[in-house]
């Protein structure tokens, strides 16, 4: 269980939680009013989730209060199961506007999980999962970042990081890259206008289960830590490999790119318990990320695109994997593109399914910094909504915010 910021449920009350539930990862949003005190009273809190489809008047803001975070593995449903119980949170959903009397609660979704877990959400908690396109929510919560939030996208290489300015009105078109369990790359034109256009099997599913099996490592976090400390050289063989030490200069080789990943263990009389564990993620972390780097490249350059974004939690702002990525864009480009990186880089689609209440009754939401409001569309009914970070947010933390009803 990782949750990105906790909630003390004496300072807030809790209403709207969006879930995307992935092959790996199951992600969560979850809005949090500012209050003096918070009732323990489920139908106090359902009657407070009512009330923002009962105002009408947008003049004033309906509730202040903070976007959270968190995750869970999706192997251990149960502990989301169990934080979304004990945080009440089974109640920020809506009630079916067609059936008033109803007491039936829903939840907006996304990801693969929404329906393989549909009936256990319903026997654990009580709810049913209102289920959204899972493209859709990534595009949705990627237009939603870059569009509103302040120093959202960077860059990051040779260990050096920049953010990097996006101007509202020319972020179009641009591709993403979501590296989840698997990876899709999603050519995006406008809003609600995009096309998933390739993809691969090879991504964060991969390297998390290999690693399991090479290294035993228990969790993808530990995994990430054990690359960090290895060294790639020991197992990948190098262009300085077969040549000698030298670069192959005609075709534009240096001595240090890696021509064969894990070549190296082909030929030396070694087993896998020869090798450090470290040393195997780091390759196996390298090799990924390459592979990512490049095709995400040729298919910019197949579309004509100029941006990069990558997205998803393989990612996890570690170092090492944004800068192997950032070197593969480099590299097949020439120079001539770079890798962006965002700071929620992991809840796209939650955020894009949060977004999705607005079809029930969240009409807009305001996110403020230093009294700067930034508006945006998030979807093709046209409703705004206006977001930045707060300035005391860190890197993966919560987001201060203003929600308005219809």
């Amino acid at each position: 269980m990782d949750h990105l910021a906790d909630v003390s449920q004496s300072q807030t009350q809790i209403s709207h939680l969006a879930l995307d539930i992935g092959g790996s990862l199951i992600k969560l949003v979850y809005f949090c009013r500012y209050d003096d005190s918070c009732r323990d009273d489920g139908d106090e809190l359902r009657s407070q989730n009512d009330s923002l489809c009962s105002k009408s008047d947008n003049s004033k803001p309906v509730l202040e209060g903070r976007l959270h975070f968190a995750k869970f593995e999706t192997s251990k449903i149960n502990d989301c199961l169990d934080f979304l119980r004990s945080m009440k949170l089974r109640l920020g959903g809506f009630h079916d506007r067609t059936a008033p009397s109803s007491d039936k609660i829903f939840i907006k979704a996304t990801g693969g999980g929404a329906y393989k877990f549909a009936d256990l959400f319903k026997e654990k908690l009580g709810v049913s999962l209102d289920k959204e396109d899972e493209m859709e929510c990534l595009v949705t919560g990627a237009n939603f970042l870059l569009k509103a939030v302040h120093q959202e996208a960077f860059t990051y290489l040779d260990g050096q990081k920049e953010f990097v300015q996006i101007d509202p009105n020319d972020l179009y078109p641009y591709l993403l890259v979501n590296i989840g369990s698997g990876v899709s790359m999603i050519k995006v034109d406008g809003d609600g206008k995009f096309e998933r256009v390739s993809g691969t099997s090879l991504g964060g599913g991969t390297f998390w289960g290999l690693g399991r099996l090479l290294t035993k490592c228990k969790n993808f976090d530990e995994l990430l830590e054990l690359s960090h400390r290895g060294n790639n050289r020991i197992l990948d063989m190098l262009v300085g490999d077969i040549y000698g030490g030298t670069d192959y200069a005609k075709i534009g080789l240096s001595s240090t790119t890696i021509a064969s990943s894990f070549g190296k263990a082909i030929s030396e009389s070694k087993e896998l318990g020869d090798y450090q564990p470290e040393d195997v993620s780091r390759s196996l972390l390298r090799m990924i990320s390459n592979n990512i780097g490049q095709i995400s490249y040729l298919n910019a350059l197949r579309f004509g695109l100029k941006r990069i974004f990558f997205a998803g939690f393989f990612i996890r702002g570690h170092a090492y994997t944004m800068d192997t990525i950032s070197v593969a864009v480099n590299f097949w480009s020439k120079g001539e593109a770079k890798a962006m990186f965002l700071r929620h880089e992991g809840f796209l689609g939650t955020l894009g399914a949060f977004m999705s209440y607005e079809k029930q009754c969240l009409d807009g939401l305001t996110v403020h910094k230093m009294q700067q409001k930034f508006p945006i569309s998030v979807s093709s009914a046209g409703d705004n909504i206006y977001c930045s970070l707060n300035s005391n947010s860190d890197e993966n933390g919560s987001i201060e915010c203003t929600v308005y009803g219809t």
